[in-house]
C-alpha cells in the first residue's frame, strides 16, 4: 500500500490550501480516510475523516467551519480544503487510509506527510 500526500506549502494567515492524498494498493472505495497533523512538540491529532459507506464526515473542533474533507473514489484521492488558515494550523499533515472514523485514532496506512506553514 502506498499513500502519498501533496499540496502543502507556505501561506499567509487567512489564506487557503488544498491538500491531496492518493492511495494505491488497496480497495479505495471501502476504506475510511482521514487527515491528521502533528506540530513540533505536540502529539499527532485527528483533523478530519470521511467514511467509506456513506461519506459521512467528521471535523475537529479546532478546524470546524474552515476545513472541508472530500474524496474521489474514481481518482483514488482524498482532499482537504483548508480556508482561513491560522498560524496554529502549522504542522505536518498526514493522510491515513483505513483509519477509524469518526474516532480518528491513528491507524491504517500512512503517507510521509506534507508540511503546511502559516505565517502571521
Amino acid at each position: 500500500v502506498q499513500v502519498v500526500e501533496s499540496g502543502g506549502g507556505l501561506v499567509q494567515a487567512g489564506g487557503s490550501l488544498r491538500l491531496s492524498c492518493t492511495a494505491s494498493g488497496l480497495i479505495f472505495d471501502v476504506v475510511n480516510l482521514g487527515w491528521f497533523r502533528q506540530a513540533p512538540g505536540k502529539e499527532r491529532e485527528g483533523v478530519s475523516c470521511i467514511t467509506w459507506d456513506d461519506d459521512s464526515t467528521y471535523v475537529a473542533d479546532s478546524v470546524k467551519g474552515r476545513f472541508t474533507i472530500s474524496r474521489s473514489n474514481a481518482k483514488n484521492t482524498l482532499y482537504l480544503q483548508m480556508n482561513s488558515l491560522k498560524p496554529e494550523d502549522t504542522a505536518m499533515y498526514y493522510c491515513a487510509a483505513g483509519s477509524s472514523c469518526p474516532g480518528m485514532t491513528p491507524s491504517g496506512y500512512w503517507g510521509q506527510g506534507t508540511q503546511v506553514t502559516v505565517s502571521s
